[in-house]
């Protein structure tokens, strides 16, 4: 049976979206069959496998309204075993649109979307955007769990509090079975006492949900995207490409 991961932290810039593609590329590696969901509407993720969706009209914003169905959606990428389920700037619009269509914007369209579906694939990856929006919410009620990407800087447990607490109700009111499959320390630097303070603090608080992988700071995870590749295709050698090849033999240890 297929897992639907979440990649969920409302705050911004914590690796979300570089996680969302490097751990689905690393996932493939294993020969796992996976399926991208770009649910970002500045469609970075689909960018970043190499998916130019600005002008698409077949995208996440489809499926969200029940246009086209998901197997007309999702696209081929360059790698093998990994499929892309794209994202542009339409999907800021689905809740006011779906509004002015006298529908309801549930936070079950995702799920309800992709019930039929998801046993094609063995993971299927989900690339939140930074907010608690209708678009997360959607994302927390379809996921079976929960990935949160920690970034080691200042307010990085003001922001597992915000998300803690939303998963908590999302829990309560559409999903009670979601669960949470790890925290994972992201632009970790070893050399920076901050980095140290941030992953004591997660590993004490979390300390059997904090995966062992932590996420450095290297520039190849930077250059990749601008590319369109994940780094293990870029520079496969590179630290962030072999700490997400790691985080992935974790995600399919754990996520059971």
């Amino acid at each position: 049976m297929g897992k639907i991961i979440a990649i969920a932290n409302q705050k911004g810039g914590v690796g979300k979206t570089t996680t969302a593609i490097n751990l689905s590329a690393s996932l493939a590696k294993y020969g796992k069959k996976v399926l991208l969901v770009d649910l970002d509407p500045q469609g970075n993720a689909s960018r970043g496998i190499g998916v130019d969706a600005t002008l698409l009209k077949k995208t996440s914003a489809s499926l969200l309204m029940d246009e086209v169905k998901l197997e007309k959606i999702v696209r081929r990428t360059f790698i093998p075993n990994v499929k892309l389920i794209p994202a542009n700037l339409n999907l800021a619009t689905v809740e006011s649109k779906l509004v002015a269509d006298g529908k309801k914007p549930s936070f079950d369209l995702l799920k309800n979307s992709m019930e039929k579906e998801k046993d094609n694939f063995d993971f299927v990856i989900i690339d939140c955007p930074p907010s608690l929006s209708f678009l997360s919410l959607n994302a927390l009620t379809a996921a079976d769990l929960v990935l949160i990407p920690v970034q080691c800087e200042y307010f990085a447990m003001e922001a597992v509090a915000q998300i803690l607490s939303a998963i908590n109700n999302v829990r309560m009111s559409s999903n009670p079975n979601l669960d949470i499959l790890g925290f994972l320390l992201t632009m970790y630097d070893n050399r920076n006492r901050l980095s140290t303070e941030i992953t004591s603090q997660v590993m004490s608080t979390f300390r059997e949900k904090t995966f062992a992988t932590r996420i450095p700071r290297n520039v190849a995870l930077a250059e990749s995207v601008a590319f369109g590749k994940p780094v293990n295709c870029y520079k496969p050698k590179a630290s962030g490409s072999l700490a997400y090849s790691c985080l992935a033999r974790e995600v399919i240890n754990n996520a059971k």
